[in-house]
């Protein structure tokens, strides 16, 4: 007759609590993805740069080379910053 594993003796249990660990294992693993999937937009994660920083960050720099004067560069700063 029959034991409670169906006659597989112990390499089947070994088998059978293997498997419970990789079947637990990958539900706490779908459970950590879903969570860090959801929340990796609300905290932590910087917002992409605005164009106008771009821009202004180039015109920055324009003026530290010297590119452009100091009259230019607060006409364009002050057009960028109105937009």
């Amino acid at each position: 007759m029959y034991d409670w594993n169906g006659g597989w003796g112990p390499g089947g249990r070994i088998a059978m609590g293997l498997m419970m660990l990789v079947f637990w294992g990958l539900v706490a693993a779908v459970v950590v993805y879903a969570i860090r999937a959801t929340s990796r937009g609300r905290e932590g994660a910087e917002s992409p740069p605005r164009h106008d920083d771009a821009a202004l960050r180039i015109l920055d720099e324009r003026f530290a080379r010297g590119d452009i004067d100091a009259e230019e560069y607060t006409q364009r700063r002050d057009l960028l910053r109105t937009r």
